[in-house]
């Protein structure tokens, strides 16, 4: 195998959108809340991906610290 194809393989890249979608999926079906600090994440995606899903939240201004719920603050609330 090259170099390159294994660079490519491990550079796979989470957008903050997927993020938010794979947090707020995670919210909905109660396995994590809103309270807790983003990098439990890293429980949930894969190991791979983690360096990617680091620096995108950093490129997006989040700290691993910061709530669940700051990456979730652009819901839309239909019933309020």
């Amino acid at each position: 195998m090259s170099i390159t194809a294994t660079v490519s393989r491990s550079t796979h890249h989470l957008s903050i959108d997927t993020l938010r979608n794979e947090a707020r999926q995670l919210v909905e079906k109660g396995i994590i809340s809103r309270s807790q600090p983003l990098y439990v994440l890293c429980e949930y995606l894969p190991a791979r991906e983690w360096l990617g899903v680091e620096c995108e939240l950093e490129r997006c201004d989040y700290l691993l610290r910061d709530h669940i719920g700051d990456l979730l603050c652009c819901e839309r609330w239909d019933n309020d």
